[in-house]
């Protein structure tokens, strides 16, 4: 797990997961899928992304190729750092 990956994780289990620590999913897993993240969550995320990282997510970087896993947003954010 990157570091980028790792922080996106700790996001996510803080802000979505709400204490329950037990909610088990895979780097790769849909956040979607398992409703760990809705519509108003990816805006959220977004905000954390671009906030975090300095990086500016286009209206159409918003699918969920780039955002619906931690690999994936991992994955993406990594891609509009080199960028």
């Amino acid at each position: 797990m990157t570091d980028i990956q790792q922080k996106i994780r700790q996001y996510i289990d803080s802000n979505f997961l709400l204490g329950a620590r037990n909610t088990q999913y895979a780097d790769t897993d849909s956040l979607l899928d398992l409703h760990i993240l809705d519509s108003t969550g990816v805006l959220e995320l977004i905000l954390f992304l671009e906030e975090t990282w300095g990086i500016q997510v286009a209206d159409t970087e918003m699918v969920p190729d780039n955002l619906d896993s931690v690999a994936a947003i991992g994955a993406y954010v990594q891609r509009k750092l080199a960028a």
